[in-house]
């Protein structure tokens, strides 16, 4: 089956994309379109993160649930939207913190491309979901194959950082070697519960000790 992803993730998921569940999730999609349902991120960016992010330059883990789904948000990047569009609450949350942490001024936009270039794989554990329907395709077998990402980033890369902000994120722990990756975990930046020990968690900074530390250039959060 010939997905459009960025070749080192091709290289390391083709098993994935051979098994009957990523054809189910094809054959869904497809199924889907043809009776005029409306799905995001548009097709050419269900798989940004990876074309953005290759396998080999990841450096940072953050884990999202779904993608946002109201028009002109989600374009593949977990919390990110596109140009032109506010930051929701929970990126709005997620500014404030690196402004506390860091001191780097918000932006007034919610594109977190320029990360994603650095090297920080914004990855949701759904790649798709319906128009006004939340959680709506979270069922259809995308969290096997997001699981799969995590476990082979795990197994074959080192020095890691995974970022965990809330229950389900919290959830994938078990897939991921903390005796070799930098795993931080908080909980989730929405406004129901960022008082709950998101704010002060200090990740970002955090993440760039554990890159420095070993060897690793860091992030540069400005956007």
């Amino acid at each position: 089956m010939d997905v459009q992803i960025e070749q080192s993730w091709k290289d390391v998921l083709q098993p994935e994309f051979d098994k009957p569940y990523f054809a189910h999730i094809v054959q869904f999609l497809k199924v889907e379109k043809q009776a005029g349902k409306v799905i995001f991120p548009p097709g050419p960016y269900i798989f940004n993160a990876f074309n953005t992010t290759p396998f080999d330059k990841v450096k940072v883990v953050i884990l999202g649930q779904d993608p946002y789904h109201n028009p002109h948000q989600a374009h593949g990047l977990c919390f990110s939207v596109q140009d032109g569009i506010a930051p929701p609450p929970s990126l709005v949350n997620i500014f404030k913190e690196m402004e506390a942490d860091l001191g780097i001024t918000r932006p007034n936009h919610g594109n977190l491309q320029k990360w994603a270039e650095q090297g920080i794989l914004l990855l949701n554990a759904s790649l798709t979901v319906e128009m006004n329907k939340p959680m709506s395709h979270s069922k259809i077998g995308w969290h096997d194959f997001t699981n799969s990402v995590i476990q082979t980033l795990s197994d074959k890369r080192e020095k890691l950082v995974f970022i965990l902000w809330g229950g389900f994120a919290k959830s994938k722990l078990n897939l991921i070697d903390t005796s070799k990756h930098c795993v931080l975990t908080a909980a989730h930046p929405s406004p129901l519960s960022a008082h709950n020990g998101f704010f002060g968690c200090k990740h970002f900074s955090k993440t760039n000790e554990w890159l420095q530390q070993n060897n690793i250039s860091p992030i540069d959060w400005s956007l």
